[in-house]
């Protein structure tokens, strides 16, 4: 062999070893790589990747049970939960999407197209309908459709329909509060959210069924609310008739204990029943008793003179010039309702008959300050607390803020905004002796069938003495007597109460309506030991107007009915007994 060659295989020996070391080399890297891949997906992201995994293979659905159920105070249930089934798809084991399609739309009354379209979605589970009645329930389960569904959920019923709707509010799809009760206590009603779990194969389908991966747990508190449902419904009933008759814009009503706050009854119209709330304007939803403020008018007139007698500036005999049915403060001229002329008037007949400039007079002989004190202590301009959702303050301008008519003006209900729980609040004050009451809805809270929390009459403070109180009273009884409020009396009873006609403001013209009013009418009985207070308030009635005609005839039905379902006795019937001792 000569060198040439030997060069040659040399050569070559070298190259493979070459080679070989680079591969070896590459190996190394490759296995080191490998190591450190798995390395890092064994212990690094083990936990993020299994939950990656679990999300591709295992499918969570999630629905709401055992929400609280509202009872009225005496345990007759006005909010519960029915069982129905829901409508879902998987779409990987669907075999005909155009049939499918069809009989879903046909039997859930459904849009055709829509479905379609949701059938022929990507995800692995669609809803197609939730909650949905038992004929078209037990269509799709004659159809045995592939790919069709069915899951057990619960669905919010309101028992009584329209029955106290704008106070008990209503839930949406998942059964969340949106309005009234609902809203405020979510938090207490809401009830358990169950995670239903299956498993899928690598393609989406399901290997376990939804059904049967039901859990009834409970973790809510049902509600006992202080609403009667027999009142609430003659409530109701009566006011519903009258805003009818006099084509009025709406209508409200409020029955109260004036001793601890309890409301008995909140009534708005126009209705809406919660079982269907979409199908109703948005505006019928709206609790107006607790929601909007009105110039309540005359009935604020009892305000000016509990004020004037808790101040001993006056009793209910003096008298006072009312100026023969013109008084002009500056430029302006303020007159009476139905153009009466009053000449001299007691404190008494002022109230009894009504007079703006009679209560004019009373309110400057108590002063600026003073009477926006009582105003303020009667809980006019603040929240009243009770437990609905979007209370309104009402309008009361800071008394440095009055202007050079704003004395004579609220002293008649003008110039100021209040909501009906304020003003049936304030008249409760003078009802049970001088004491401002939280007023409330909630009675009870009940956890696992056992009342946990009982809730206690609250007084706020007291406003008047209780001899302002019983002179008040009087003074309210001779208006049902002897003055605007004849319509309101009751036989066998003696009603103290007081009528109101305010106009309304147009905020376009900055003047007040000749042609639009609120009628209301105020009251109590029995008056000497009074049980309800009841306030009735008509938003534009059309044709005649005053508080005396439309509201005070409603306050009579109201509080006869309520006063016979509660045993209350007439004058008649009571029995005194005389303490020999």
């Amino acid at each position: 062999m000569t060198k040439k060659e030997n060069r040659s295989t040399g050569t070559f020996k070298d190259g493979i070893k070459t080679r070989l070391i680079v591969i070896s080399v590459l190996f190394f890297l490759f296995i080191t790589a490998l190591i450190t891949r798995l390395a890092s997906l064994q212990i690094v992201q083990h936990e993020a990747l299994l939950k990656k995994s679990e999300k591709q293979y295992v499918g969570t659905v999630e629905t709401q049970f055992g929400r609280g159920v509202i009872y009225d105070r005496n345990m007759n249930e006005l909010a519960q939960n029915i069982e129905v089934e829901s409508v879902y798809v998987t779409p990987a084991e669907i075999l005909n999407r155009r049939t499918t399609a069809r009989v879903l739309s046909t039997a859930l009354n459904l849009d055709q197209d829509k479905v379609y379209k949701k059938i022929s979605s990507k995800k692995d589970f669609v809803w197609i309908k939730r909650k949905c009645d038992l004929k078209g329930i037990n269509r799709l389960r004659q159809a045995n459709l592939p790919g069709v569904g069915f899951l057990p959920e619960q669905k919010r019923f309101y028992p009584k329909r329209e029955l106290a709707a704008n106070v008990l509010g209503f839930v949406g799809i998942d059964n969340q509060g949106l309005a009234g009760i609902e809203h405020a206590h979510q938090s207490k009603l809401k009830g358990a959210t169950i995670r239903r779990v299956t498993e899928r194969d690598a393609r989406g389908r399901n290997i376990q069924p939804l059904e049967g991966l039901r859990d009834s747990s409970r973790k809510s508190y049902d509600i006992v609310l202080t609403l009667d449902e027999v009142i609430q419904f003659i409530t109701e009933y009566h006011l519903k008739k009258q805003v009818e008759r006099f084509k009025a814009d709406s209508g409200m009503a409020v029955v109260m204990d004036p001793h601890t706050g309890e409301i008995y009854a909140m009534a708005n119209v126009p209705q809406f029943n919660p079982n269907q709330f979409g199908a109703f304007s948005q505006q019928t939803w709206k609790n107006n008793i607790v929601a909007s403020s009105y110039e309540p008018g005359s009935i604020f007139k009892p305000i000016v003179a509990a004020a004037a007698l808790d101040k001993k500036l006056a009793r209910p005999q003096d008298i006072y010039f009312c100026e023969n049915g013109n008084l002009k403060i500056g430029r302006a001229n303020i007159g009476e309702a139905s153009d009466h002329k009053f000449g001299w008037l007691t404190m008494r007949d002022i109230i009894a008959k009504s007079s703006n400039i009679g209560a004019v007079k009373i309110a400057q002989q108590v002063g600026k300050k003073p009477f926006y004190n009582y105003i303020r202590n009667f809980g006019f301009g603040e929240k009243s607390g009770l437990s609905l959702p979007g209370e309104s303050a009402g309008q009361l301008k800071d008394q440095v803020s009055w202007n050079s008519l704003s004395l004579a003006s609220i002293s008649f209900g003008h110039e100021i905004a209040v909501t009906p729980i304020q003003m049936i609040r304030a008249l409760s004050a003078i009802a049970n002796g001088g004491n401002l009451m939280e007023p409330h809805i909630i009675k009870a809270l009940i956890k696992d069938g056992q009342v946990v929390e009982q809730l206690q009459p609250k007084k706020i403070r007291r406003v008047i003495s209780e001899q302002t109180s019983l002179q008040m009273i009087e003074i309210l009884r001779s208006v049902v007597k002897n003055g605007t409020g004849k319509k309101a009396a009751l036989k066998g009873f003696d009603i103290a109460g007081k009528t109101g006609t305010a106009q309304k403001y147009n905020m376009e013209t900055q003047s007040y309506s000749n042609t639009e009013f609120i009628s209301s009418f105020i009251g109590f009985a029995p008056a000497d030991s009074p049980r309800l207070v009841t306030l009735v308030m008509i938003d534009n009635p059309k044709g005649l107007h005053w508080g005396s005609v439309v509201a005070a005839p409603v306050f009579r039905k109201i509080t006869k009915r309520a006063l016979r379902y509660l045993n209350i006795p007439s004058s008649k019937e009571r029995v005194f007994i005389l303490d020999r001792a």
